[in-house]
């Protein structure tokens, strides 16, 4: 399970991170974030302490999720420094998104895939 932010904790947890941080906004009724969820907390697990990957769920924390105009759920913001870099809103299926996610932390974090 990814650790869960919400608007009063995203701009310490995300945008003041030292570490890169991929934010999964996901809601209840997603049943493509039913796969998504899996797939990040594999990757975290992967990849450790370089990326830290959170959730958020966009229905409970709209100020955050209108800030960064959400137009679909899932969707996968990429932030390096307090800034975002990537953005992933559209997916066919799970390799698609691990695909997708790889290609971006692969430019944040060329480390992390040197072994792949």
């Amino acid at each position: 399970m990814l650790p869960a932010i919400d608007t009063c904790t995203f701009k310490k947890d995300v945008l003041q991170s030292a570490t890169p941080v991929l934010v999964s906004f996901w809601a209840p009724w997603c049943s493509v974030c039913r796969w998504v969820e899996p797939l990040l907390t594999q990757m975290q697990a992967d990849y450790g302490s370089a990326i830290k990957i959170v959730s958020i769920n966009a229905d409970a924390n709209l100020q955050v999720a209108s800030q960064y105009q959400l137009t679909n759920i899932p969707s996968l913001l990429l932030f390096d420094r307090g800034h975002l870099v990537h953005r992933i809103d559209h997916f066919r299926d799970r390799n698609e998104a691990l695909h997708r996610v790889e290609e971006a932390m692969r430019q944040i974090v060329p480390s992390l895939m040197s072994s792949g």
